[in-house]
């Protein structure tokens, strides 16, 4: 089988034809692997960042992301980019409310179903360990509140548990373990990125703008003549003990002197919303100084609400101007990492 190739001298080294003149040799580069973070709605700016990286010639080879993070770089991964743009820049208040299935009897405000189904039927059964490159979903268990790498078994599924946000999505249950957000323990997941493989590793913090509020107030009270909000007074009416007062009292149903007084107290929505984000702060900071990324991306989402789906078109272009403008250092850290 060997006799028709063309050999040197009186030896039996075949004769290795000379390289095209024209051939360009690539450089090494590291393995590239992008943290994309957890925000809800302000999620939406990981398209515009992929897009900008895609298209300066930046191809990733390993992605970790959590909660939002991780539904759009699975859909980037599969190849369905164009799809969650197009349906994320058609979002209107009222979409967004048609895919709201509240579920007052379960563990979440809603079941999430026709999200999942929409993403069932974008992805087709897809499965994490087929996909072209290395993946992982954050997510969190219930209980020992471990942190729950992802890595195998059904994309959408893996997708449903990292941003299932508790008291608004039920969790999922995935081999005997129930999982909900994983941006309650990583926020941005630098370390798994690094942790597949990853070299040089660029992270997408969706709530950097945020960071810098969560100072300490060493010293702090009020004299009897600076209550904003007197305490209750504890009666017994009808039989009925102090606690039940407390308990009227927070879902609103105080006597009218007492709603006078807390007119402009916080409304849930607000109180729910910069819960989120002093969490998301706290938490992305303390991971970030332990494991800190080559090049960290920060779009300015501050005033976009973790649940303004439908200002998606916004988020987009805000990842899209923070990555342009990161893009001398991802030049920088890749040679200087090659």
């Amino acid at each position: 089988m060997f006799q028709s190739l063309p050999r040197r001298g009186q030896g039996n080294v075949a004769e290795l034809p000379p390289p095209p003149q024209d051939e360009v040799v690539k450089p090494p580069r590291p393995v590239l692997g992008l943290a994309l973070g957890g925000g809800a709605a302000r999620g939406f700016a990981h398209i515009g960042v992929i897009r900008v990286l895609v298209e300066a010639g930046y191809d990733v080879d390993v992605i970790a992301g959590t909660s939002i993070g991780a539904v759009v770089g699975g859909c980037y991964i599969a190849g369905r980019l164009d799809d969650i743009e197009e349906w994320a820049r058609s979002l209107t208040k009222r979409r967004v409310l048609n895919f709201l299935d509240l579920n007052f009897g379960g563990s979440g405000l809603m079941s999430g179903t026709k999200l999942a189904l929409l993403l069932q039927n974008g992805l087709d059964g897809m499965q994490i360990e087929n996909l072209r490159i290395p993946f992982v979903a954050i997510a969190t268990e219930i209980g020992p509140g471990h942190e729950i790498w992802l890595t195998r078994g059904n994309l959408v599924t893996a997708m449903r548990a990292s941003y299932a946000l508790p008291g608004i999505f039920e969790p999922v249950r995935i081999g005997g373990r129930w999982l909900m957000d994983g941006a309650l323990v990583n926020p941005v997941p630098v370390s798994a990125a690094r942790a597949l493989g990853a070299r040089a590793v660029i992270a997408v913090n969706l709530n950097g703008e945020l960071t810098g509020r969560g100072g300490v107030i060493h010293t702090f009270g009020a004299t009897s003549n600076e209550m904003d909000d007197p305490p209750v007074p504890m009666r017994k009416r009808n039989g009925l003990g102090a606690a039940t007062s407390m308990v009227r009292r927070g879902f609103g149903f105080a006597r009218p002197s007492e709603a006078r007084q807390r007119r402009n107290s916080p409304g849930i929505h607000t109180v729910m919303m910069e819960a989120f984000n002093i969490t998301q702060d706290r938490i992305s900071r303390s991971r970030l100084a332990g494991d800190p990324p080559d090049v960290s991306i920060g779009p300015r989402l501050g005033r976009i609400s973790p649940f303004d789906f439908h200002r998606a078109a916004e988020a987009i272009d805000m990842g899209a101007e923070a990555a342009l403008k990161s893009l001398d250092d991802i030049k920088e850290t890749m040679a200087a990492l090659a």
